[in-house]
């Protein structure tokens, strides 16, 4: 069986009362959210809105995975948010903020999915037996959210007085379950505990804004830092804690009282929790009106099995009712008491009519609703009525019916960064250089490189703007007129010296610089042509390559006195001239890195075919219409 795989298939309706007063401070919203928590949906509102920490009340929280409606009260502000995943629609104003006392029950509709024909019978008996005895009111394994994102018990950490490792663990540790920015803010304070000046690259950093402060004025105080994390989520973390030891001690208490073969095991997020199928009618009456206590420092217990179940729990725990009491803290960090009723009855249960899967191909689904009083929990009802199939999903399985785009986007991202560092491999530390080195590393451009033994060559100098010569002091070719209309002579086709400074050897090529190697060997490990023996040095051409003149046209070497066939400077002149700068290399630019293909689903399938047999039957139609029309005007003609 499978629940929550479409946002639809869990929805929860609140049924809320309130005192209205037209000239109340707060102002209550009906809240509808998909796929947030009310803890994130309450933040949004908060930093939208520019509102105070805690200026916005509710009833209790709603899940996140599914589609809840519930009652907010926002403390002297109107607000107004209508988007895809949240929006708000005004009820009125209250003299009061919002409490649990508010709520008077919650309505569930939930769709039930991959169930085989084989279920059918085991869920009327299911149904039957919660009819007559209930279901155990447990806190199910939304509950433990901080164990399923690896974060631990952070109460724990508390009570031992190490308030460092429940700040680390608060914000520190990033789950693997986790796509979304938070989880990114977290891995990227893991990597610089203690660097509270860094700045963090992401814009989920904005969440700890207050305990990062905190953190650089008082360096070291981290009691007083943890104290800046949120009132209510401060309580929702001693609450965890809490609701596992209550859980663990009805556990115990169950096994107190009932026989072994009347109760039957149910893993969840913190471990096993027993239900039972039968029991006697008076304990099944005792069961209809115990309540079990949410314990704290000052816990009394009238009943001796609650008693000794409540002790085995707290001694497995290695602690004692005076350990629940936070010191140096009290008024703020503390283990509420409460007693919570040990068994909850779902009213007007409806199991509906059997469905196809849409989602599950060859499986079928029902819709099943009921209600809940205030704190029960719908998916532990729900559990219990499919208990011969229902199985805890691990984090493997987890990751793995994640959405495929969320994969399919980690996939391109480690795809990017591998590209990336190869690229990086390859080019080498020059492309990282700053603008110091740059600026010292500047004038040896201008220079010339020494001609290697048996290489390719001079290669000439290129004087810098400043050093070069005025336009009538340039070289020209004899016999080429010049700009004052004499003639040049063969004495004046000289070059002009360099200066010492652009004299000086060059110690790499621009492309030498890129990659930060030397140029020894050809491309495939061939000896290049400085290696090669045999060969001429060839000045280069005008655009910085190695000039390779035609064959018949080699100016014979041993000849000094006489020029070239076209009539210009000998060889020695020409190679002598100032060589143009070698033409720059072009920018470098990644690759775009192709988005993988995401496999179509079962329902995108479907909506492919409807589109193929609708075209098919336009064009049908079309051709129809062409035929009675091409009739008509047979007949015209006849």
């Amino acid at each position: 069986m499978r629940i929550k795989q479409k946002p639809e298939d869990f929805s929860v309706k609140e049924s809320y009362r309130f005192d209205e007063s037209a000239n109340g401070r707060h102002r209550v919203y009906l809240m509808d959210k998909q796929k947030l928590s009310t803890f994130d949906a309450v933040n949004r509102l908060i930093t939208k809105f520019g509102l105070k920490p805690g200026s916005i009340s509710y009833c209790g929280l709603k899940d996140k995975q599914g589609r809840t409606e519930q009652i907010i009260a926002v403390d002297g502000a109107d607000v107004d948010m209508q988007e895809p995943d949240l929006r708000l629609k005004f009820l009125g104003r209250t003299d009061k903020p919002l409490s649990a006392r508010n709520i008077t029950s919650n309505r569930f509709s939930v769709t039930v999915r991959a169930l085989s024909h084989d279920s059918l019978a085991p869920l009327n008996l299911a149904t039957a037996e919660v009819n007559r005895l209930g279901v155990v009111n447990y806190f199910d394994s939304q509950r433990f959210g901080a164990l399923k994102h690896g974060q631990g018990f952070i109460a724990k950490d508390i009570i031992r007085g190490d308030f460092e490792a429940a700040l680390h663990n608060y914000f520190a540790r990033p789950s693997e379950l986790d796509r979304t920015e938070d989880a990114k803010v977290k891995g990227f304070w893991r990597d610089n505990w203690g660097k509270w000046d860094a700045r963090v690259p992401f814009e989920g950093a904005k969440k700890y804004h207050r305990i990062l402060r905190s953190l650089r004025d008082h360096p070291g105080d981290w009691m007083r830092a943890f104290l800046q994390i949120d009132s209510d989520y401060r309580a929702m973390i001693l609450f965890e804690y809490q609701s596992y030891l209550w859980n663990e001690g009805v556990r115990r208490y169950l096994q107190l009282l009932l026989p072994r073969e009347h109760m039957f095991p149910m893993r969840y997020q913190a471990g096993t929790l027993l239900h039972f199928r039968d029991a006697s009618p008076e304990v099944l009456q005792s069961l209809r009106e115990a309540t079990f206590p949410l314990v704290g420092p000052d816990t009394t217990f009238s009943d001796p099995k609650v008693a000794e179940a409540m002790a085995w729990v707290l001694g497995r725990e290695k602690l004692q009712l005076t350990d629940l009491r936070i010191k140096n803290a009290e008024r703020l960090l503390y283990f509420k008491e409460e007693q919570r009723p040990l068994l909850m009855h779902p009213h007007k249960l409806v199991v509906g009519r059997t469905q196809n899967d849409d989602v599950n191909r060859g499986d079928i689904k029902v819709n099943v609703a009921f209600t809940l009083p205030p704190g029960a929990y719908a998916t532990l009802v729900i559990k219990r009525l499919f208990h011969f199939e229902y199985t805890e999903d691990t984090k493997d399985e987890v990751r793995a019916s994640q959405r495929p785009r969320l994969v399919a986007t980690e996939r391109a991202e480690a795809h990017v960064e591998a590209e990336q560092a190869r690229k990086r491999e390859e080019e080498g530390p020059s492309r990282h250089r700053t603008l110091a080195s740059h600026s010292t590393r500047a004038p040896a451009r201008a220079t010339s490189r020494e001609p290697r033994p048996g290489g390719r060559g001079e290669r000439v100098s290129v004087p810098t703007r400043a050093e070069r010569p005025a336009p009538h002091a340039r070289p020209t070719r004899a016999g080429a007129p010049r700009r004052d209309g004499a003639t040049a002579s063969e004495g004046e086709g000289t070059p002009v010296a360099t200066p010492a400074s652009a004299s000086a050897p060059r110690t790499s090529s621009r492309r030498d610089e890129r990659s930060g190697t030397e140029r020894k060997a050809g491309r495939f490990g061939t000896p290049s042509r400085e290696e090669t023996p045999g060969k001429e040095a060839r000045p280069p051409s005008r655009i910085g390559r190695l000039a390779r003149p035609p064959r018949g046209l080699e100016a014979p070497a041993a000849s000094e006195g006489r020029s070239d066939r076209a009539g210009g400077p000998r060889r020695e002149e020409r190679s002598s001239r100032p060589a143009r700068a070698p033409a720059p290399l072009p920018a470098f630019t990644a690759a775009p890195v192709p988005e993988p293909e995401i496999p179509l689903g079962f329902r995108a399938k479907q909506q492919k075919r409807k589109d193929v047999k609708a075209e098919a039957r336009q064009e049908k139609a079309e051709k129809q219409r062409l035929a009675a029309a091409k009739s008509v005007k047979k007949q015209k003609r006849k």
